[in-house]
């Protein structure tokens, strides 16, 4: 039996994310996948069983890295203010560092491998956030409000602007980056909507 080699596994997985993201799930395929990494169709299956396992082995990496990136520095102990603050700059600075897997985790979210990729990583930021709101509101701290509402306001803005960001322009078309500044500015209007 052939033994793994971590350099090889791990130039698989980035070509693999590359070609998701470039081809699609539906363009997506091992005998493709081995040829762009010059290797053998053999090689790939060291790694993974079939396609699907690959898909759902390198889905639940990034979305499992983005979740613990979220909860860094974090805690459903915050303020709701500081609380959403570094919900904000760890997404952002997850986002902006990651781009290609950003986009890659976006793509798998909307695909058939949703379920078996989110079921198996959300359940502990899920826990922790809930939480984080549930507090937020019994402080006094967060409107009341559903949580399809609260997510959309609290990052609908930061997502519109990191995806700005990722394609280097504004909807006028004028270069557009996501500064500091800029992040403040949008987190102190969502602020307004959702502070008592």
């Amino acid at each position: 039996m052939r033994t793994r080699d971590t350099n090889k596994e791990e130039i698989v997985k980035q070509k693999a994310i590359e070609m998701l993201v470039s081809q699609g799930v539906e363009g997506f395929g091992m005998n493709r996948l081995a040829k762009e990494c010059g290797v053998s169709v053999a090689t790939l299956y060291i790694y993974y069983s079939d396609k699907e396992d690959l898909i759902k082995k390198i889905g639940r990496e990034i979305g499992q890295n983005f979740f613990d990136e979220m909860l860094a520095d974090f805690s459903s102990e915050m303020s709701f203010v500081d609380g959403l603050r570094k919900q904000w700059e760890n997404r952002s600075r997850f986002v902006i560092n990651h781009m290609l897997e950003t986009t890659c985790f976006e793509l798998l979210k909307h695909s058939t491998y949703a379920e078996a990729i989110l079921s198996e990583i959300t359940s502990d930021f899920r826990n922790e956030m809930e939480r984080f709101i549930t507090k937020s509101i019994e402080k006094k701290e967060l409107l009341p409000m559903t949580f399809e509402v609260f997510w959309s306001i609290a990052y609908g803005s930061l997502y519109s602007l990191l995806e700005l960001h990722r394609e280097g322009k504004s909807m006028s078309g004028e270069p557009f980056v996501f500064t500091e500044q800029i992040r403040n500015e949008a987190f102190n209007l969502v602020l307004k909507a959702l502070i008592p």
